[in-house]
């Protein structure tokens, strides 16, 4: 009745699934691996400037101000603009969002390992197109291989470990998430230094040396990724921790036991509710992220250097001291943004995904409606503070609803469930920046000054927190009605763990711990070298 291992192909989902000694402890790394790599969409900034000057290598050379819109894709004789440039972020995360949502279904039945290698294969392969496309200098193919293919790469490896990590975890749903999506908020803070280094080894008097870095980056996240995808394993139907019970349904009326399918999933309003909750909260977390170093700037002027001065009265040597402190500011809140990922979504495990999303909303609404104070006081130590909690939440969203969901719909289908909401990222990807940047122009157009023109933003931004708060409160349940019959759920689960692997439902996890040391060694040493240098970075807030 079932595949045996002879059977099933080396990508297939029945050769994943975990023997008996197998140790739950190491999946996460091997998640971990992943988006670290992945997390590098994050840090695309770091190659702008040198790409703006990719043709006149000291000088940026300028096109033709008559020269049309795809004449500039082609064009191979002057530098292409910063702006066309950043449509790579609107590429990745629009493409993150509809890949994961469109291959969510495909992901669950082809198991994470296969998932994994796609995605190795979309994203590197997308940084080697580019690698292309910058040594001819065509903007499209710039826009194809890493916008588009590595954004499909983006979303599969985003969401490909999240159905094995809650599977492997429900004793601590929200810590085994938090784990592994913590890893795509820091994949900047590795990646952004490395391509940094990496573009001052390769830069000579005829090259920026963009495409040889994203020439050894794709191997180097080649290397990673394979890596990670091979090393996930799936448990088998029935595996629970060793000493482990599941929480009697009275005393967790928000965790349910049972599975929803995923068509179904998507038509209920407790889908929806936490779509727009989320939706909200990536909103108004995104909008402080996108304007956080013109904000501090522009609000704290020459106090940031000790000085009295509004920003438009600094010299240029002024603005570029307090642009390097704005830079450590901007490293922070990514500390910050990485830090709440792992924290949040554990203490969810404890305070439940409802009451945590409902800190996030009135917790954040508070801090919103007082940065304009605090921006008031001339110190910028509690604004500080208060965005960097801010956006301690922003990331704790993200870590947190893959439980959320788990908890409502069941473990079956989240991986799918997951891609599907994460087109509420995408949604917010806009929604952000655009209040946030038309708010901004609209108050300087009405002639406040630079240092208040973020405070009507910040009231904005506090509104969308508290409809998100009333979408938070109205999850329930979900009914009966929609959940699949036990006999049905057993039987899928069942075809995708072949019995004849033999595991048993509490067999131990025997797996040598040098093992474990080496697998959390090869993510964790990266890790904690990319937080020191944003840490050194940051240090400079406090001078």
């Amino acid at each position: 009745m079932s595949a045996t291992i002879a059977d099933a192909s080396f990508f297939s989902r029945e050769r994943t699934v975990a023997a008996p000694s197998f140790n739950r402890w190491l999946v996460p790394p091997a998640a971990l691996a992943i988006h670290l790599c992945i997390g590098m969409a994050y840090g695309f900034s770091v190659f702008w400037l040198p790409l703006s000057r990719a043709v006149g290598v000291t000088q940026p050379i300028a096109c033709p101000a008559d020269m049309g819109f795809f004449a500039s894709l082609v064009a191979t004789g002057c530098d292409w603009k910063i702006s066309q440039l950043g449509w790579m972020y609107t590429l990745f995360f629009v493409l993150l969002g509809c890949s994961a949502a469109i291959w969510g279904g495909w992901l669950e039945r082809a198991g994470p390992r296969k998932a994994g290698l796609v995605s190795a294969a979309c994203w590197c392969g997308g940084l080697l197109i580019s690698a292309v496309g910058v040594y001819t200098h065509q903007l499209w193919l710039l826009w194809l291989g890493s916008g588009v293919i590595g954004g499909i790469g983006l979303g599969l490896g985003y969401i490909s470990p999240v159905s094995t990590l809650i599977k492997w975890f429900p004793d601590r749903r929200g810590m085994a998430t938090g784990m592994a999506i913590m890893g795509f908020g820091g994949g900047a803070m590795i990646g952004a230094p490395l391509a940094d280094w990496l573009m001052r080894q390769f830069a000579t008097e005829t090259s920026v040396g963009v495409w040889q870095t994203f020439v050894a980056m794709a191997v180097i996240y080649a290397v990673f990724m394979v890596a990670g995808a091979l090393g996930y394993r799936v448990p088998r139907d029935g595996w629970k921790p060793a000493g482990w019970t599941p929480p009697a349904a009275s005393k967790s009326a928000m965790v349910s036991s049972a599975n929803v399918h995923l068509d179904v999933a998507t038509r209920t309003p407790q889908f929806w509710l936490i779509w727009a909750a989320l939706c909200l909260n990536v909103s108004a977390g995104i909008g402080v992220i996108g304007m956080a170093s013109p904000m501090l700037q522009e609000v704290f002027g020459g106090k940031l250097i000790g000085l009295d001065v509004a920003f438009g009265d600094l010299t240029a040597v002024q603005k570029a001291q307090i642009a390097a402190i704005a830079a450590g500011f901007t490293g922070l809140l990514s500390l910050c943004n990485i830090g709440g990922r792992f924290a949040w979504a554990t203490s969810s495990d404890k305070l439940g995904r409802k009451l945590t999303f409902a800190i996030f909303f009135t917790v954040g609404f508070a801090l919103y409606v007082a940065a304009p104070t605090l921006a008031g006081l001339g110190t910028t130590l509690f604004f500080v503070l208060a965005m960097g909690v801010a956006i301690s939440m922003y990331g704790g969203g993200f870590a947190t609803v893959p439980a959320y969901l788990a908890d409502i719909f069941g473990t079956r289908y989240v991986g799918a469930i997951h891609g599907r909401l994460l087109t509420a990222w995408a949604t917010a990807g806009i929604l952000g920046p655009v209040l946030v940047n038309y708010l901004r122009e609209h108050q300087l157009a009405a002639g406040l000054p630079a240092a208040e023109a973020y405070n009507q933003t910040m009231y904005i931004l506090a509104g969308l927190l508290v409809l998100g708060m009333v979408c938070n409160l109205a999850v329930r349940p979900v009914a009966a009605r929609h959940h699949m019959p036990e006999d049905t759920s057993a039987k899928v689960a069942t075809a995708a763990s072949p019995v004849s692997l033999g595991d048993t439902p509490t067999a131990p996890a025997a797996a040598s711990p040098v093992l474990v040391g080496l697998a959390w060694a090869a993510v964790g040493v990266p890790l904690a070298v990319g937080v020191f240098i944003t840490l050194q970075k940051a240090v400079i807030l406090l001078h």
